[in-house]
């Protein structure tokens, strides 16, 4: 039976994703994937037959009871296996309705990772009206201080700075009175972020991706329900001119019922994981103990939005595979020092990963990552319905019985006619520095919905079901491109939930 159970528990290691360890200065790998359930718990979940579990029992509660009668059922008979899988648990009910909470007339806010990105939403957020900044906290001191005169120069009193080391956000949490906790560190670290803000009575925000492990994403479905607290992935790439142009022209029926999408992160991050400062001191690590598509949000997002995904629709399952490791040696030998201790680095991460989804209203989405290899910036974009279809890199349209027969068009009269209302702001079109008036735009809107209690444009099942196919896609891989079932975060809410409406003042 310890054999038996042994065996198990590393077949389960080998596809469980990973978990990786408190973000520190250096280079160190990550630690190796946690045990997770294999296939008796994918069944168990899905057995419309199971027992409900009390209201007070944690999701986290449920997988522990959920792996052990994986195990069990693993080292039984098969017959005995059906049995075992009827007995497991379900998790206690979501809430009957996207949440929302009361009006915040002045947003109070405590900013966790104030480096480059941190430091960049920190300006943003200064120029949005009902922001505040009432904290600020990151590891490296002078960080801290630059962050608190940025907010004293824009006329807002001195910020409280947190410092004292890797965990003092949760001392900020603790003591400060804040409506919202806001993190750009490094990923390892956004979930700890959130489930602090939200234990303690604060909403969360955090860069993406949400999290690294779909175990992960349960913690914050959990938390931001038990707690009633919004958790937002903020998803920028969701607010870009042509992706919200896409997301009109999907919603109005323009490219008919929609079949297809294609989308990714191909990124050119070579020199970035290579560097001596900001994301080069963790980003590298993810590089070298994980195989799979390690930051799918950004071209993810945009096309689950358009398909309703978690909004009468949801995804089904994945499929996964990487090819060759190459880049980054090669980089670190044309590069580095002969002498530097990273050109002897291997990295499990294939330079491209592919991962196939598709959603349980039939259709699929390609979803590709790259950030080992030279190559122009892209994120595909392209979405095909029965009546045309749109693409980014380079933006182009083709609707059929509008266009010219198999032409492209640019998209400058659609613009015109269809180009979403949020777009319209001179402050969104004046905004140079956050990546074409998107940085602007996805602060912008958390503040508002907060402001006038309105629910989130994104939700933590949307943060949850778009972070998970990191997860996922590493399973799959692991596995030989076995599909992976993706879990329903909102436990069958999807089907009533209605599709995303962006209210404007």
């Amino acid at each position: 039976m310890r054999r038996a159970t042994l065996r198990v528990k590393r077949h389960q290691a080998r596809g469980g994703g990973v978990n990786p360890p408190p973000h520190d200065r250096g280079n160190a790998p990550l630690r190796a994937p946690n045990a997770r359930a294999g296939r008796v718990m994918m069944a168990a979940m899905s057995d419309p037959k199971r027992p409900k579990v009390p209201e007070n029992e944690s999701r986290r509660e449920f997988l522990r009871a959920t792996v052990a009668a994986g195990l069990v059922a693993a080292v039984r008979p098969a017959a005995a296996a059906p049995a075992a899988a009827a007995q497991a648990p379900e998790p206690a009910p979501p809430p009957a309705a996207p949440y929302s909470a009361p009006p915040i007339e002045r947003v109070r806010i405590g900013y966790v990772g104030v480096g480059e990105r941190g430091s960049f939403h920190v300006e943003s957020l200064l120029r949005i009206e009902g922001a505040e900044i009432r904290a600020v906290c990151d590891i490296v001191p002078e960080k801290v201080a630059a962050a608190q005169a940025k907010v004293k120069a824009a006329g807002q009193r001195e910020p409280a700075g947190y410092s004292r080391g890797e965990r003092d956000f949760e001392r900020m949490c603790d003591e400060q009175e804040l409506d919202l906790v806001y993190n750009a560190t490094p990923w390892e670290w956004h979930v700890p972020v959130c489930l602090a803000a939200m234990k303690t009575g604060k909403h969360a925000a955090t860069e993406v991706p949400a999290a690294v492990t779909v175990d992960e994403c349960w913690q914050l479905v959990e938390a931001a329900e038990k707690q009633q607290r919004h958790c937002v992935m903020m998803e920028n790439c969701c607010y870009d001119r042509r992706e919200m142009l896409t997301l009109v022209l999907a919603q109005r029926g323009l490219l008919g019922e929609l079949l297809h999408g294609e989308c990714g992160y191909l990124h050119d991050l070579r020199a970035i994981k290579f560097g001596r400062d900001s994301e080069g001191l963790w980003r590298r690590a993810h590089s070298v103990s994980r195989n799979g598509n390690l930051y799918p949000t950004h071209g993810l997002g945009p096309i689950a939005q358009c398909m309703n995904v978690n909004r009468g629709n949801r995804f089904d399952y994945v499929v996964s595979m990487s090819g060759n490791s190459r880049g980054l040696q090669l980089y670190a030998a044309e590069h580095l020092a002969a002498d530097d201790p990273r050109r002897k680095e291997t990295y499990k991460l294939g330079d491209v990963n592919t991962t196939l989804i598709r959603t349980v209203n039939g259709q699929t989405i390609f979803l590709s990552h790259d950030t080992n290899s030279p190559r122009p910036y892209s994120r595909i974009g392209m979405l095909q319905g029965t009546r045309g279809l749109i693409q980014g890199w380079p933006d182009r349209v083709y609707i059929e019985g509008r266009s010219k027969k198999e032409e492209w068009e640019p998209l400058k009269s659609y613009y015109k006619e269809f180009e979403h209302p949020l777009w319209k702001s001179k402050r969104v079109r004046d905004d140079k520095r956050g990546h074409g008036g998107m940085d602007y735009l996805v602060n912008q809107r958390l503040i508002e919905c907060l402001r006038r209690g309105w629910p989130t444009d994104q939700n933590v099942y949307d943060a949850a079901a778009w972070s998970a196919i990191s997860g996922l896609s590493e399973q799959s891989v692991a596995e030989g491109s076995r599909p992976v079932p993706v879990p329903d975060f909102t436990r069958g809410r999807w089907k009533t939930t209605p599709p995303l409406t962006l209210r404007e003042a």
